[in-house]
């Protein structure tokens, strides 16, 4: 479970939903009716737990410390065939991204990818039909009304994977930071030691005044974070919902093809399903490298991945690699990258580059 400062991504609550009210079973006496018949009235229905898509929040943080989420009791039914009220249904608004799973099988239930969409978590029980149904032409007085149905309780998962175009993929301090803050108005924790980035970042990348893209920056993967070493698999789960990865290694590596090979050894472990992924690779801090090098970098890399050097310090390659990272998302009508329309929103000192190094 993530858990840093106001980031909460996982939680596990208690939650049960209303029983349902009873039926009455009562009989009616009047003055000059002794015998009036049955006339008891239905039992309301209890109330659900619901799950709400609601785009304005980003974290789960507000059900960090409510464990246990109970929704109300329907009404028993009463004379007069006096139908009881229903039980509230209990609402919890949640961020587009949420998954929630059974608390003990951790089965999948459903996921939230939309505004306003809402799910059942734990169905509220019908109400009892009243003694008045019950009547007929050999029963004219039913002295038995149906209970309330029972409630759904249980242990319950929201588990949330950010949403995002692209996602970014690299080691510790391999500069994924650095970008995003460079080409967006995100500020994560920048500094030169590793897991500087220990909950998932999103930045809305402007490409022009017509055209953006949200790119989501998570902690960094180390060999074997599949398996749970260094910070784990934990964070691989944000990465699931985005549609391209972009995969960061810096020039100044002993081997960068060898690095992307690790990186996409670590996703295949974890989930064989992000190997279907569109790919973009780009090699970070290409300030530091001359252009033999390179052109020996070039010559070992993958086909048929796109691939882009670029400077978060010098800005050299920043506008290429986001009309590339655009023209990959499929977006239709992209601009054309003469265009020269893309600024970065900001440029980083020099000091603070290389401390991020």
């Amino acid at each position: 479970m993530a858990d840093n400062g106001n980031f909460i991504d996982y939680v596990k609550i208690y939650v049960r939903s209303g029983r349902g009210g009873a039926g009455s079973a009562h009989l009616k006496r009047e003055k000059y009716r002794p015998k009036a018949g049955p006339d008891g009235g239905d039992g309301g229905k209890g109330g659900s737990v619901i799950v709400r898509g609601n785009k304005q929040f980003w974290t789960l943080l507000h059900l960090k410390y409510q464990k246990h989420i109970f929704a109300e009791d329907g009404v028993s039914g009463m004379r007069d065939m006096w139908h009881g009220s229903d039980g509230k249904d209990v609402i919890i608004d949640v961020p587009l991204g949420t998954v929630a799973k059974d608390g003990e099988t951790e089965e999948f239930l459903f996921e939230i990818i939309e505004d306003g969409q809402q799910e059942i978590l734990a169905k509220g029980g019908r109400g009892g039909l009243g003694n008045v149904h019950f009547k007929s032409a050999t029963n004219q007085t039913p002295r038995y009304a149906q209970p309330g149905e029972d409630c759904e309780e249980g242990w319950k998962i929201l588990e949330l994977k950010v949403l995002a175009d692209i996602g970014l993929v690299g080691f510790p301090n391999a500069g994924k930071s650095t970008l995003l803050s460079n080409v967006s108005a995100a500020r994560p924790k920048i500094a030169d030691y590793p897991f500087t980035t220990l909950v998932p970042h999103l930045g809305m990348v402007n490409v022009d005044n017509k055209h953006s893209f949200v790119m989501a920056d998570i902690p960094g993967i180390i060999e074997g974070a599949s398996e749970g070493k260094g910070l784990g698999i934990r964070f691989l789960r944000h990465i699931e919902r985005n549609p391209l990865l972009l995969f960061l290694v810096p020039a100044d590596s002993d081997d960068v093809a060898h690095d992307y090979e690790v990186l996409l050894n670590e996703l295949g472990e974890y989930n064989p399903e992000l190997l279907d992924k569109q790919r973009i690779l780009a090699i970070s801090k290409c300030d530091l490298i001359d252009d033999e090098i390179r052109a020996d970098i070039e010559k070992h890399l993958p086909e048929g991945i796109p691939h882009f050097f670029f400077s978060s310090y010098t800005q050299e390659g920043i506008k290429q690699l986001v009309y590339g990272i655009w023209d990959l998302l499929d977006k239709g009508d992209a601009p054309a990258v003469a265009e020269e329309k893309f600024v970065a929103p900001r440029v980083i000192d020099e000091k603070e580059y290389y401390e991020s190094m």
